[in-house]
């Protein structure tokens, strides 16, 4: 059975966003609204925030849906990739630091653990960008996905692989320069 992903036409929603279509909008926003908001909470780890985030990344499709270009990739890639960005936009603009409880932060850091998987079929799901990922080592994959979809530092990166910094540092840099060849 295929995936509901497969089904819904991302990039047919985002010519209609383009168009004035708020429920074309809406349609997006049922279909993917709760994975997008898991996107930005693994980022800024705040519920409150990743809504505030959700929110505006939503406000950005609206208003730049006209700027998605179907021959540079694959329409929910765009989608997720604008909710990425406004959430790194969020935690680097926020100037405070979150304090969490022990056990909090270990109930995050095994949710994270358990989404690393879910993260991989998400990004499975984009067409050339998973066939490409999939040609990939592990650690240079793994890399990737941890700093792109997670939104993680190289610091953390290497925490989360049990690696040296240097080396997620050259699998990161390899990594996306096999990406770019493969989906160039």
């Amino acid at each position: 059975m295929p995936d509901s992903a497969d089904l819904f036409d991302y990039d047919a929603v985002l010519a209609a966003c383009a168009q004035g279509d708020q429920q074309a909008l809406h349609r997006l926003y049922q279909h993917d609204g709760r994975h997008l908001l898991g996107v930005a909470l693994r980022i800024v780890r705040r519920r409150d925030v990743a809504e505030d985030v959700l929110h505006d990344a939503f406000v950005s499709i609206w208003q730049k849906a006209a700027s998605f270009d179907a021959g540079r990739g694959a329409g929910r890639g765009w989608v997720y990739s604008v909710v990425r960005h406004q959430a790194l936009n969020a935690l680097r603009g926020s100037e405070r630091e979150i304090a969490v409880d022990g056990d909090a932060l270990d109930a995050l850091q095994e949710a994270q653990a358990d989404t690393v998987a879910e993260q991989f079929e998400l990004q499975a799901s984009m067409g050339r960008l998973h066939d490409c990922l999939a040609h990939l080592d592990s650690a240079k994959r793994n890399s990737i996905i941890c700093a792109y979809v997670d939104g993680c530092s190289h610091s953390e990166i290497a925490e989360r692989l049990k690696a040296p910094l240097g080396s997620v540092k050259a699998w990161l840099k390899r990594g996306l320069a096999a990406l770019r060849e493969c989906m160039g």
